[in-house]
């Protein structure tokens, strides 16, 4: 009987953790494809802000119509907010993404002080990018392609990130059933996000038809 006490035991620890598993397989796919993508769009943006300083009329690869490019983002003020390139805090801050999931592949274990910091750095960067793209598409009067490429990783890893903190109760019980109920809505939250951001682009600037020119 002790040894069967026992098993019950072992299979009620082991259970839940099988159950998480596919959850923090997505959720690890999702850092390192979201991380190097932003990394790569840092990178590019980060040279074509080099070329601009090198050869100010330059024709960066990014531009494909007056409203659709990266040079005006990158000459605005907007562009260096911190008194730096934008594009330097992605280099900086793009690898964590990466690092975190590949250390989840690996099963590592982050206490909830480090899921509580991880995330706000994503409030930060959500923030920040919601800022962003409202003074490009209403003030600039651009939308950067490289820069909704960062859009486009750092809003599904936001969510994730936050909903998987939720699930697991690091915000508190109260929202643990919020998390558990919208983290597989991720994909679905995202694209209404896009398309929140592409119908306001559209609207203010018109780029279909700039498209079609």
């Amino acid at each position: 009987m002790p040894n069967a006490a026992c098993d019950t035991h072992l299979v009620s620890q082991t259970l839940p953790e099988t159950a998480e598993r596919p959850r923090h397989l997505a959720l690890a796919i999702l850092l390192i494809v979201g991380g190097a993508l932003g990394l790569l769009a840092s990178f590019s943006l980060t040279q074509d802000d080099f070329t601009l300083l090198a050869h100010p009329d330059a024709q960066l690869g990014c531009t494909i119509s007056a409203s659709l490019q990266c040079g005006q983002n990158i000459l605005s003020w907007q562009g260096r907010v911190f008194g730096f390139p934008n594009p330097l805090l992605g280099l900086m801050m793009f690898p964590a993404p990466v690092i975190v999931g590949v250390a989840l592949l690996g099963r590592v274990r982050f206490p909830n002080w480090f899921w509580l910091l991880f995330n706000l750095g994503h409030w930060f960067a959500i923030g920040f990018i919601a800022w962003l793209s409202t003074e490009s598409i209403y003030n600039i009067g651009t939308l950067c392609p490289w820069c909704a490429l960062v859009y486009a990783v750092v809003i599904p890893m936001w969510l994730a990130v936050t909903l998987h903190n939720m699930a697991t109760g690091r915000y508190g019980r109260a929202f643990i059933s919020v998390g558990s109920g919208l983290i597989s809505w991720v994909p679905l939250l995202s694209l209404a996000l896009y398309v929140v951001i592409a119908l306001e682009a559209q609207l203010r600037l018109d780029l279909i038809s700039q498209l079609f020119h």
